[in-house]
């Protein structure tokens, strides 16, 4: 490990586990993977102007649907897996059948079996899950690890949850699975204030258990004043409240202190932090700030560019040293990615100009809009729209057309279109028809209202020309910290 390099990895996390991550190479496995019984997992980002965000990247839709797919990854299970497991999921589908749970079982399965493979003999694994799919990733986990090897059902407490009501108890927790590889395993105690005031008894550790200490004149076990105590098993840790610094837009983001917790309960400075579903980048930027290695890994672009502008800005001083993997550096590698998956290639370049996803399907026709972009002249300004258009196929005037046509029906004020291969001549004259857009602080200044921008301008530096001194963020800023300072101290008590 000496040359080990932190990484962000853009792809799917089963791929990535078996073709880039060694054999017991992780000393802590976090991992909070997406699911909800009622709708598809979706990544959404709140407008910039304030309203509902209609951009939802359903990157799961297919993959928690029972389908091809998910059989494939049962038949990997049952076939490759561990016997206990392979006894298992024969006996959930008997008693769930072909649905969306087993599909979801089956994919957590496959993935599971090789995060027990890159996990350290004396390396932890933390699953965060939510009480509908809890009993059955339990059971499977208990297949994979063995039951000898579960630590802890860790409740974590979130009381200023706003109530919802309904004919139900009100949700106020979720569950972490800790499970352990051998009996020899990493455990830093995590000591807590404590809410009551008063004397505890003192011990001392001698050969892995707790003594009693005497006090030499009176023979009688030493007593001190009770500050703190070793944390238990339920978390007190405040959801992260709306308006906090630390929050950045994303639906499923954890609060930092729940990863500081088990980053220093389960790893120790130089050790490597893995999550597999990394979202908005919460591990990872935990991790770097208690100078732990780490690995991270998501599905879709728009969280690696988040969490690269995250670390970005949340250590400005010392900015991390880490390496990307699987996002496109030349020309050759766009090209690959447009054969190997359009939509994620219509997601990156999206993020080469800073626009938000407009469309909330990966299939079905786009309207000539993939992407859109607010921006304001002035603080306090109206909001003024740019519609962006990703092409990465056979590119003619006719689209052009299109897109003048959903300007007008957007009431967008520019619009870009990016293409893979050359704009015709055709094409560009018919984007010089559309215009110019004038701006008004200052006033006179001129941008055409319809650009057209190739990958390959992209990557020499080009940029799409409008107001260049508009307020423009795809995502929120992190609030910059420094190695070694605890999480932010607004998550209340800690029990």
């Amino acid at each position: 490990m000496d040359h080990w390099r932190n990484q962000l990895f853009f792809g799917d996390n089963l791929e990535v586990l078996r073709r880039h991550i060694p054999v017991e190479s992780v000393d802590l496995i976090y991992l909070d993977p997406p699911f909800n019984s009622n709708a598809t997992y979706n990544v959404l980002f709140a407008e910039q102007n304030g309203s509902k965000s209609g951009a939802q990247i359903t990157a799961f839709e297919d993959t928690w649907h029972w389908g091809l797919e998910a059989e494939q990854a049962f038949d990997e299970a049952v076939r490759f897996g561990p016997r206990k497991l392979a006894d298992l999921m024969v006996a959930l589908r008997g008693f769930l059948g072909a649905n969306d749970m087993l599909a979801y079982l089956a994919m957590m399965a496959v993935r599971l079996v090789e995060l027990h493979r890159v996990l350290k003999a004396a390396g932890s694994l933390y699953l965060h899950c939510d009480s509908m799919a809890h009993p059955y990733l339990r059971l499977i986990l208990d297949a994979i690890f063995g039951t000898r090897y579960r630590r802890n059902d860790i409740v974590w407490w979130y009381p200023n949850k706003l109530p919802t009501g309904g004919r139900l108890f009100d949700r106020q927790h979720d569950i972490l699975l800790y499970y352990v590889k051998t009996n020899v395993f990493t455990y830093n105690e995590i000591r807590i204030p404590t809410e009551y005031e008063g004397t505890q008894l003192v011990t001392k550790k001698v050969s892995g258990k707790r003594i009693p200490v005497y006090d030499p004149e009176t023979g009688k076990q030493l007593r001190v004043q009770a500050t703190d105590k070793p944390a238990g098993d339920v978390w007190r840790i405040n959801m992260i409240h709306p308006q906090s610094k630390e929050r950045l837009g994303y639906p499923t983001q954890k609060p930092e202190a729940l990863l500081d917790r088990i980053i220093r309960a389960s790893s120790r400075e130089g050790g490597v932090v893995l999550d597999p579903f990394c979202g908005c980048g919460t591990a990872v930027v935990v991790a770097e700030r208690l100078k732990r290695r780490w690995i991270g890994i998501d599905l879709t672009h728009l969280a690696i560019k988040l969490i690269k502008k995250r670390l970005a800005d949340t250590f400005p001083a010392e900015p991390p040293v880490y390496e990307v993997v699987g996002e496109p550096v030349d020309l050759k590698s766009a090209e690959a990615l447009a054969q190997q998956d359009r939509h994620k290639f219509e997601w990156w370049a999206l993020d080469l100009v800073d626009a938000r996803p407009a469309r909330d399907k990966k299939k079905g026709a786009d309207q000539s809009i993939d992407g859109v972009i607010y921006f304001q002249e002035k603080e306090g300004g109206p909001y003024r729209k740019i519609i962006v258009q990703v092409k990465s196929g056979k590119v003619g005037a006719a689209q052009i057309v299109e897109l003048k046509g959903a300007m007008a029906r957007e009431e967008a004020d520019l619009a870009c279109f990016i293409t893979l291969t050359p704009p015709t001549r055709p094409m560009r004259e018919e984007a010089a028809a559309a215009g110019f857009y004038e701006s008004e602080h200052p006033p006179g200044v001129r941008f055409a209202r319809l650009q057209i921008l190739t990958i390959a301008e992209l990557f020499a530096g080009k940029k799409l020309e409008y107001p260049s001194w508009s307020i423009q963020a795809t995502f929120r800023k992190a609030a910059p910290k420094r190695k070694g300072t605890p999480p932010e101290e607004n998550q209340g008590n800690l029990l």
